[in-house]
């Protein structure tokens, strides 16, 4: 008598070593986040020249500064409930696609109203891409090490982001601004076609949507190793989530606590972030120091946040999750009120500024990694995507803020320790997602 076999392929990715080709996506991810990395930050490297060569004002130029960011924010919100429909492979093609394409024509932008509309629909693809390639990425990635490979993968961004800077002083002398956007959007076009090839469709998605046996046992061989069983039937343990939209979905009372606690800390980590990184510099300089100097030690915040990603993912794999980024933050805020009380001539000053993006960013990568578990496949890219599209309005928040307070007369010391009262409120939000994570397990019977 023939027994039908069933194989669970979170299990399965679960209980082997990584495969050759695991790897091999992760520094396809990481990649693809690189490239994300390189035309989020080009047209800060390149304002100068473009306010110079079209003879108009900062100020004026503000719009197109701010169409990416905005564009980043509804992008994510976007592409989340699309890939749950329609799968994670094609949107992340399709985001791939549109941000090298949009970027590569704001080369030949002729005014700020063009740009300001190409940029916003470059943010369009470059917010869709981020949560895609975590999505994708983190059914890929046995639980053990999740954290710490996401966290691998989002060091990309910081890398891109340094990149593009060396290359724009590298071509910007010779050739001109529009000669570094047409690259910045050439290379992830370059890279497509790999991708198309390279880039496997998820087989959680393709068990949760139902797809041929035929199909997922082709795609989990090709990942997991020749090994995998001819199955005839294939399952995916986690929760059931109840009919209905995707977006809906992480509302209902089976997520509603574990996605208001993920909207509201990413949030605040951003709001910090994004103040502390775009207001520093004039901070420092209005302090006293040269604006060099001021310069130098706030790229030490991103350098902290690079290692305190690797930190934070690697203990988020060995301790509760978000314990580890709640003490992150805390950390960061600790710090944060060590720079409000110190002096910028201190010799501890610039240690602080690197601790202090040590936890927050470290925190905040974590958040990137934490989020995929905290969803079943079928609303997972949603939840993600949502997080981070949430989450970027705390940026655009942080960035007016700032200059708020500047106007307002509000000196170094006021602006920097208000701070810590957002990285304390993300600490606390992210503890109360572990309950929230609980009660979708103990809704879900079936």
């Amino acid at each position: 008598m023939n027994t039908v076999q069933s194989l669970d392929v979170r299990a399965t990715i679960n209980g082997r070593p990584m495969s050759g080709y695991q790897w091999l996506l992760l520094v396809l991810c990481f990649l693809i986040v690189a490239t994300d990395g390189m035309d989020v930050a080009i047209m800060g490297f390149l304002a100068p020249a473009i306010t110079k060569e079209w003879g108009i004002s900062k100020a004026a130029f503000g719009v197109v500064m701010s169409a990416a960011p905005v564009g980043l924010a509804i992008g994510a919100l976007l592409v989340g409930p699309l890939s749950d429909r329609y799968g994670r492979k094609k949107l992340l093609m399709s985001a791939i696609f549109g941000f090298g394409l949009f970027s590569l024509l704001c080369g030949f932008a002729t005014d700020v109203i063009t740009l300001s509309i190409l940029r916003f629909l470059t943010g369009l693809g470059l917010g869709a891409a981020m949560p895609t390639t975590t999505t994708l990425l983190s059914e890929y990635l046995p639980e053990k090490s999740r954290s710490t490979l996401l966290a691998v993968m989002f060091t990309g961004f910081n890398l891109g982001s340094a990149l593009v800077g060396f290359g724009a002083a590298a071509i910007l002398p010779d050739y001109g601004w529009r000669t570094v956007l047409m690259v910045g959007g050439a290379i992830p076009l370059a890279c497509l076609p790999f991708y198309l090839w390279l880039v496997p469709e998820s087989t959680q998605f393709l068990v949760t949507r139902k797809f041929p046996s035929e199909r997922i046992a082709r795609t989990l061989r090709r990942v997991c190793g020749k090994d995998i069983p001819q199955a005839a039937a294939y399952t995916n343990s986690e929760q059931a989530v109840k009919a209905g939209a995707p977006a809906k979905a992480l509302l209902s009372p089976q997520f509603r606590r574990t996605t208001l606690s993920l909207w509201a800390t990413y949030f605040m980590g951003l709001l910090v972030i994004y103040l502390l990184s775009g207001w520093l510099p004039t901070l420092i300089k209005d302090a006293g120091l040269p604006i060099e100097r001021a310069a130098n030690i706030t790229a030490l915040f991103q350098l902290g946040g690079t290692v305190g990603a690797l930190f934070v993912g690697y203990f988020m794999d060995r301790w509760l999750p978000n314990k580890v980024i709640a003490t992150a933050y805390i950390g960061g805020a600790a710090f944060i009120l060590l720079l409000a009380s110190g002096s910028v001539q201190s010799s501890l000053f610039a240690v602080f500024v690197l601790l202090a993006g040590f936890c927050m960013s470290g925190a905040q990568t974590g958040m990137n990694a934490f989020a995929p578990s905290c969803y079943p496949t079928a609303v997972r890219a949603t939840g993600v995507s949502w997080m981070l599209g949430i989450g970027r309005f705390g940026s655009i928040s942080g960035s007016f803020l700032g200059g708020m307070l500047l106007t307002m007369g509000w000196g170094f010391s006021s602006v920097i320790s208000i701070l810590a009262i957002p990285a304390t409120l993300a600490a606390i939000a992210i503890i109360s997602a572990t309950f929230g994570k609980r009660q979708a397990l103990a809704g879900a019977t079936h």
